[in-house]
């Protein structure tokens, strides 16, 4: 006879163990299964292992050099490479850990197996694990998503070799080698730049597209780009990688070729959704093998629900973690609605880009009558306390009748103001209202009132 459970989840990442955490709150009998570690990709193999060895290159810089200008001389400074690897990994551990413990602690069953859908069941459904059986009311789909391999000649051998890599092993690498490079010049793809350049790799960027950074502000990505090139990483753009083989990587620009030597080669154009077995059972929409999902995180099936990675929404955590939190509440009988127009995003290098809801340029594609107000983060006096001799920029988008439609950034602690436009946007504030918001002193919070004044 099956296990009976109020709530079923596929996948312990950011969306399954806070759906987990939050639907047994509620009073759900709630089982939550994970085949490989709690935390998923963000906390195994993402967010939290690549911030901790951007933290290592940040006090590296400054050790060897960058600290001089603030009165702090260090002599003989090096970056230990597997010490950094160990600290990653301790502190990986501590919050794993600390996941498996909150779950606990809220009576979650976790099962630390791949879990198969078997189908629809009386009142319910039906997943397999081991060939035991578990049944649930409700069914919640988070088995979030995979690194993207394109079709290049060569790729699989390369991966199979360990020339090439994805983020996973990236992360994980013994020994800095002595060039990379790097295909894609996303976020993935700039941070392993900037700690792998600052470990005193030789670094070059392929990027297909005429910009680094995705979808930010071209202002804020030309200035990255050259903080990235004062560094001494190279970059080739309108270039795509067109075939790998041993030691080195061939990309096509135009008409010409050109093969680049390389020690290794990190492939992150992006990441792709990862479905269940047995989904088929559910015959649920998809769209470019994404989930879909309406405001409610809900999907075409009755009772099952989809969020983080796995829906192709928004493939970041602290979506994964809102998406979550909406779904339950939709399940338990808490009206809630999944709002996108206010998702922030960061690059955590040195120095740091953030953005979040429109750039001028987006807001325009639209059809949106905008109007762009921009200053130089040095107009926070903090900013010029704690960052000598750089530079930043604030921008912010606002619509005719002055709401602030989207915040763009970029310099250090962009990533901790960022959650200031997330609120402004998501509440559609007036920056006549903005400018009643008392901002402590001195900080860099302060550059949203030296923007909106």
């Amino acid at each position: 006879m099956a296990d009976r459970y109020d709530l079923i989840i596929l996948g312990g990442g950011p969306a399954g163990y806070r759906a987990a955490e939050r639907a047994a709150a509620k009073g759900l009998r709630t089982i939550l299964f994970e085949k490989r570690a709690l935390g998923g990709v963000c906390l195994n193999e993402g967010c939290i292992p690549s911030k901790t060895l951007l933290y290592s290159a940040k006090l590296y810089n400054y050790a060897k050099g960058g600290s001089s200008r603030y009165g702090v001389t260090c002599d003989n400074a090096r970056l230990d490479h597997t010490a950094v690897i160990q600290r990653k990994n301790r502190v990986v551990k501590r919050l794993t850990m600390g996941v498996s413990a909150a779950l606990k602690e809220a009576g979650v069953t976790v099962v630390g197996e791949e879990a198969a859908i078997a189908g629809r069941v009386d009142g319910g459904y039906a997943v397999t694990a081991s060939d035991r059986e578990y049944t649930g009311a409700r069914l919640l789909i988070a088995t979030g998503s995979a690194p993207a391999l394109p079709p290049i000649e060569g790729l699989a051998a390369a991966l199979e070799s360990g020339f090439a890599l994805t983020n996973r092993e990236a992360l994980d690498l013994p020994a800095v080698p002595a060039s990379i490079t790097i295909i894609g010049g996303g976020v993935i793809g700039l941070e392993m730049a900037s700690y792998y350049r600052s470990a005193g790799s030789d670094v070059t960027v392929v990027e297909m597209l005429d910009a680094i950074g995705g979808p930010i502000d071209r202002d804020i990505s030309r200035m990255l780009l050259k903080a990235y090139e004062k560094k001494g990483v190279k970059f080739l753009l309108n270039t795509a990688a067109s075939r790998f083989e041993p030691g080195a990587v061939e990309v096509k620009s135009g008409g010409a070729v050109q093969s680049i030597p390389c020690e290794k080669t990190l492939v992150c154009i992006g990441r792709k959704p990862v479905l269940p077995s047995g989904i088929e059972s559910l015959s649920l929409e998809l769209n470019k093998g994404a989930i879909v999902t309406d405001e409610r995180m809900l999907t075409s099936a009755l009772n099952v629900w989809a969020a983080g990675d796995v829906n192709g929404r928004s493939m970041l955590a602290h979506t994964a973690y809102r998406e979550a939190e909406t779904a339950v509440n939709n399940m338990s009988g808490q009206p809630d609605a999944m709002d996108y127009s206010a998702i922030p995003s960061v690059i955590y290098t040195n120095p740091e880009a953030a953005s979040c809801g429109e750039t001028l340029e987006s807001a325009r594609a639209k059809g949106i009558d905008a109007i762009e107000r921009k200053v130089s983060m040095l107009r926070a006096g903090r900013f010029v306390a704690e960052n000598d001799g750089a530079d930043g920029v604030f921008k912010m988008t606002l619509d005719k009748d002055g709401r602030i439609l989207g915040v763009s950034m970029l310099g250090n602690s962009a990533s901790e103001i960022i959650f200031g436009a997330s609120l402004m946007i998501g509440r559609e504030t007036r920056a006549a209202d903005a400018r009643r918001i008392v901002f402590p002193h001195p900080t860099v919070s302060e550059i949203y009132r030296e923007t909106i004044f």
